[in-house]
């Protein structure tokens, strides 16, 4: 399995997320994002292949205040410097389930969503039902690199 989550690709993501500092534990990344002027912190872990039950997979852990988030077999992830946001994805029978972590120490999960609506037409849907589509939409040109892939 190739690692998804390269020191390259963390030292990226740390970049586009505002994280100054990143340390590494014997078996994941901790980068700390600090928001002073909103007094918002975000702790996000990623675990690049840690045991989850039977399989081994990538983890992605946020810890906030108030909260903690979890994104168990995270399958690829889609760096936005413009906007400065990481959307983290994983992906199971058809199903998506993504992560943003963004610059400014707020994130925002979406899970469970049919893998069709992030290539749908938004202005036939819901507002509600709009926003977890265009937010995960970054992600369609990696999955659809994995649906090639898998096709040879």
């Amino acid at each position: 399995m190739k690692q998804l989550f390269t020191k390259e690709a963390i030292q990226e993501i740390a970049t586009v997320i505002g994280c100054d500092k990143i340390t590494f534990h014997t078996d994941h990344y901790r980068l700390k994002i600090i928001n002073a002027d909103e007094k918002r912190e975000m702790v996000l872990e990623v675990f690049p292949e840690t045991s989850l039950g039977k399989d081994r997979g990538t983890l992605i852990v946020i810890y906030t205040g108030n909260s903690h988030i979890q994104l168990h077999n995270c399958t690829g992830f889609v760096i936005s410097e413009e906007l400065g946001e990481v959307t983290m994805i994983a992906e199971s029978e058809g199903k998506l389930s993504g992560l943003v972590v963004e610059r400014g120490a707020s994130c925002s999960l979406y899970a469970g969503i049919d893998r069709d609506l992030i290539s749908s037409d938004f202005t036939q849907l819901g507002v509600e039902v709009m926003l977890s589509g265009v937010a995960l939409s970054l992600a369609e040109e990696i999955l659809a690199d994995k649906e090639s892939d898998s096709d040879k």
